[in-house]
C-alpha cells in the first residue's frame, strides 16, 4: 500500500497508521537524505525477524538505527564528549557512526556483535515518523534485489574492515518501485525521485575513526 505524503506537511493521520504499522510488527518503506530504506520497530522482534530475512544480511553493519534527535544515541550506545562532537558536527545527514552498544539495545536486536550504526536522516518523512512512534527505527537500505522474484544474495559474514558499496542498479528512485517488496505494509511516498546514492559509514566504536564505506557523506572532512 502506498501513502502519498508532502513532506513539508506531512497527515498526523498518515503517519499514526504507520507507527501502528510498525508496532505491529510490519515494515514501511520511506524517503531518506540518501536512497529509498526499510524500517521496523527498534522494539518489535517480529519486525526485526522480518527486516533481516528479507534483507539476506548477516552483517549487522549493513543495518542503521535511525533517530530524530542525537540525546537518542545516548540510550542506545556508549558515546563520549569527544565522539558527541563529530556526530554533532556531521548530523543530521548522510553519515552512519557504528557505536558499542549498551546491554539494552543488543537484547532488543539480537546482535552478534558489540557494535551498531546510527545516524540522524536529513529528511522529514523519517524524523516526522521517529517523533510519532516515539522510538528510533532499525533500517536496511531497499534494494531491487529484495523484489517478489529477483535473487536473493546472502552476503557472507566476515571481518572485513570496508564494506563494498551498493550498486547503483540495485538501488530504487521512485516510491512506486518499492510496492513490489514482499513484507513491505505500507510505502511512505513523497513524490520525489531518490539519487541512487549510499550513506558514508565510520566507526567510531575504537580509538580512531574508521571509514568502512565511502558514500555521499564527505571523508574526511
Amino acid at each position: 500500500m502506498i501513502e502519498y505524503v508532502v513532506s513539508s506537511n506531512i497527515d498526523d493521520r498518515v503517519l499514526t497508521r504507520a507507527a501502528r504499522t510498525l508496532e505491529g510488527g510490519g515494515l514501511v518503506a520511506l524517503p531518506t537524505d540518501t536512497s529509498w530504506s526499510l524500517v521496523c520497530s527498534l522494539r518489535s522482534p517480529a519486525g526485526i525477524k522480518k527486516l533481516r530475512a528479507l534483507s539476506g544480511e548477516r552483517d549487522e553493519r549493513h543495518f542503521t538505527l535511525l533517530c530524530s534527535d542525537i540525546s537518542q544515541f545516548g540510550e542506545l550506545c556508549s558515546m563520549d564528549n569527544s565522539r558527541f562532537r563529530l556526530i554533532r558536527r556531521l548530523s543530521p545527514g548522510p553519515y552512519v557512526f557504528i557505536l558499542k552498544t549498551l546491554l539494552g539495545t543488543e537484547k532488543a536486536l539480537d546482535i552478534r556483535r558489540r557494535e551498531t550504526g546510527v545516524r540522524i536522516p536529513d529528511h522529514p518523512v523519517p524524523l516526522a515518523l521517529i517523533k510519532t512512534l516515539e522510538h528510533p527505527l532499525y533500517s536496511i537500505t531497499a534494494k531491487k534485489s529484495m523484489q517478489e522474484g529477483a535473487e536473493l544474495i546472502i552476503a557472507a559474514a566476515g571481518e572485513e574492515t570496508e564494506l563494498p558499496p551498493i550498486p547503483e542498479e540495485d538501488l530504487f528512485e521512485g516510491g512506486w518501485e518499492l510496492d513490489g517488496i514482499n513484507d513491505v505494509d505500507l510505502v511512505l511516498d513523497d513524490g520525489e525521485e531518490r539519487e541512487r546514492i549510499f550513506s558514508t559509514i565510520l566507526d567510531i566504536s575504537g580509538e580512531d575513526v574508521t571509514l568502512i564505506r565511502q558514500g555521499a557523506g564527505l571523508w574526511p572532512v
